[in-house]
């Protein structure tokens, strides 16, 4: 009879942030599928849990799969975590789930922290699209002409990046999508827990000197829609900004997009906007 494979979230920061049912799966794991065993042990150990251990990292996630699959096979509980977050979101899991399905063995997925959403909901830039791109390439000549395919994209963009990257990621983030609003959210859940919001420029330019620490999430606003970049009257701007509105979109996004787009100030396309609508 077959056993389960749990996808069980861990902190990113408080460790007050596990949920009950973690705790409850992990009480009644069989075994413990962690990406850095020393990690998850402290994890465990404060939580008063003590169960048999089995590393899952990026080096060794295929290795380990057939070993896994085996013990949910012959009806062991087994709980997948990473060091923190969501298994299979940047660090080890996808295989395993893969090979789960493929097998036809049951496993689910718990809900829990998670750094994409928390500093996504945290940049306040729109949330009602968006798009998580994990670490960019490392080496500039492979990132900038990925960041090149995402330039036109109208969708909130969010990135990974470590700190001692952070300042080259900013720099080709700026020559590459240009001054667009963003937020750099990093110690999430933590004591110090900081969120620094500006246009990318702007962003760029404090971490020029700045050393950047612990993990950042880069979250990036995306390109404005359907509007041409050669619109030059103030007039067209104000119906750029109407048919945006006319689509759905708030009138205070309309104009910022617009006013970023076309280089207008936006204080001048907002009060001619609200002006013509008396």
């Amino acid at each position: 009879m077959s056993g389960k494979l749990y996808f069980c979230p861990t902190p990113i920061g408080n460790l007050g942030d596990i949920t009950l049912r973690v705790l409850e799966v992990l009480r009644a794991a069989d075994l413990v599928v962690a990406e850095d065993t020393r990690h998850t042990r402290k994890l465990l150990s404060h939580f008063d849990i003590h169960k048999p251990l089995l590393s899952c990292h990026e080096h060794n996630e295929a290795e380990r799969v057939d070993e896994i699959l085996e013990r949910v096979a012959s009806g062991q509980t087994i709980a997948v975590v990473s060091d923190a977050g969501m298994p299979g979101i940047s660090d080890p899991g996808s295989l395993l789930a893969k090979a789960a399905i493929e097998r036809g063995l049951p496993w689910t997925v718990l809900p829990g922290p998670s750094a994409v959403l928390t500093a996504l909901v945290l940049s306040g830039l729109s949330t009602q699209q968006f798009l998580f791109l994990g670490f960019p390439p490392r080496q500039k000549k492979e990132r900038q002409p990925w960041l090149e395919k995402l330039k036109a994209l109208p969708y909130t963009l969010i990135f990974y990046e470590a700190p001692h990257r952070l300042s080259a990621f900013l720099t080709d983030l700026r020559a590459t999508l240009g001054c667009r609003q963003a937020a750099l959210v990093r110690e999430i859940s933590k004591q110090f827990e900081e969120v620094e919001r500006g246009d990318l420029g702007q962003l760029a330019a404090i971490y020029e000197s700045k050393v950047p620490r612990g993990e950042f999430v880069v979250v990036v606003d995306g390109a404005a829609t359907e509007i041409q970049s050669n619109v030059p009257s103030l007039e067209e701007a104000i119906a750029a900004v109407k048919r945006l509105v006319g689509e759905g979109l708030e009138p205070s996004r309309a104009i910022k997009e617009v006013a970023q787009l076309l280089g207008i100030p936006r204080r001048t396309l907002y009060n001619s906007y609200h002006q013509e609508g008396q």
